[in-house]
């Protein structure tokens, strides 16, 4: 299989019809058409081998659905909905030149396009190539679309607003200390009990955010927990007060010392979820879209004398809690 094969399978694979999406697989561009009074949001995401998964250990599956899944959360957290998909993707040589190496590349395909479809995201388009070393690249890029002056943002917050967060955090990280503590190649397939392999961004959430004018800011908690929280108060220019025992843990964690937990949960990271400020006069139900919705916290004034995040520990302590999730370049 030589790269034009390649592109003429997946066109075959994720052949679609879409409003959105006038002309897509086939030729120099792809052309969209975003609904009237709708503006274009666009956001893009890497995934490496050997940063982002090891071939060794991830499903190729679980490769393809992540993929996605990182520029559908930057969506959801912005209140978009989803117009197509575009995939650069860069594989060894000897990839397509072997059996094996031929399903890594359909079972990849295969967990990206599962995701598509719950979605309803085409892929309308992309580029391929060869890698040059023996490592795997695609780079995603989404394009969504949100009523003009609409979309949801980091820096809308007000003093007073509280501070909730979609599903439960921790999980991921779990699930991946697991699977490196293991060195074994997982066989799980898409489930929400494997946050880390399989997450399920929080579309219909952030579109009902946006629809019923419920948030006044929202980020994807993509780099953990006191690290996107930091990015928000930093955007709004609040800061924030977090109830430690108010944060629901994901099931993985519950075999881990308390601590270790508490941790996963503020610092892990790649759980996916939704963190929002909602005005304190708003009703908020506990679930939306059918995931549970838990209130964490407030948003108030930046103050010099206090820290931007503050952390409530159940006997009433308070510490400082400082961003400590992912950042790359920073080691």
């Amino acid at each position: 299989m030589g790269e034009q094969a390649l592109i003429e399978h997946i066109r075959n694979t994720f052949y679609s019809r879409s409003k959105a999406v006038a002309l897509g697989i086939g030729d120099d561009c792809a052309i969209l058409r975003p609904r009237r009074n709708h503006e274009i949001l666009v956001t893009t995401d890497f995934s490496l081998e050997d940063r982002h998964f090891r071939r060794d250990l991830h499903p190729a599956a679980s490769v393809g659905h992540r993929c996605l899944a990182r520029g559908l959360s930057d969506l959801a957290a912005m209140g978009a909905t989803p117009l197509a998909a575009f995939l650069s993707l860069a594989l060894p040589a000897h990839m397509l030149q072997t059996q094996a190496g031929r399903r890594w590349v359909d079972d990849f395909f295969s967990g990206l396009r599962s995701l598509a479809l719950q979605h309803d995201t085409i892929l309308a388009g992309g580029d391929t190539s060869e890698s040059p070393a023996d490592f795997i690249l695609a780079d995603i890029v989404l394009i969504g679309s949100a009523p003009i002056g609409r979309s949801l943002r980091r820096s809308g917050a007000r003093s007073g607003d509280l501070l909730y967060i979609t599903g439960s955090l921790g999980g991921a990280h779990a699930e991946l200390a697991a699977l490196l503590a293991s060195n074994r190649p997982s066989r799980s397939t898409t489930s929400s009990l494997h946050p880390h392999l399989y997450p399920q961004p929080r579309l219909a959430v952030g579109s009902t955010l946006l629809r019923r004018n419920l948030a006044t800011a929202a980020i994807d908690l993509s780099d953990g927990l006191s690290t996107d929280l930091t990015h928000l108060c930093e955007s709004s220019h609040l800061r924030a007060e977090l109830d430690a025992s108010a944060i629901p843990l994901h099931p993985l964690t519950q075999k881990l010392p308390p601590q270790e937990a508490l941790h996963s949960a503020l610092h892990g990271g790649e759980d996916y979820e939704l963190l929002f400020a909602v005005p304190s006069t708003t009703p908020i139900p506990r679930s939306i879209a059918g995931t549970p919705i838990t209130r964490i916290g407030t948003l108030a004034r930046q103050n010099k004398n206090k820290p931007l995040i503050t952390l409530i520990h159940p006997t009433k302590a308070t510490t400082e809690l400082k961003p400590a999730g992912w950042q790359h370049f920073s080691r």
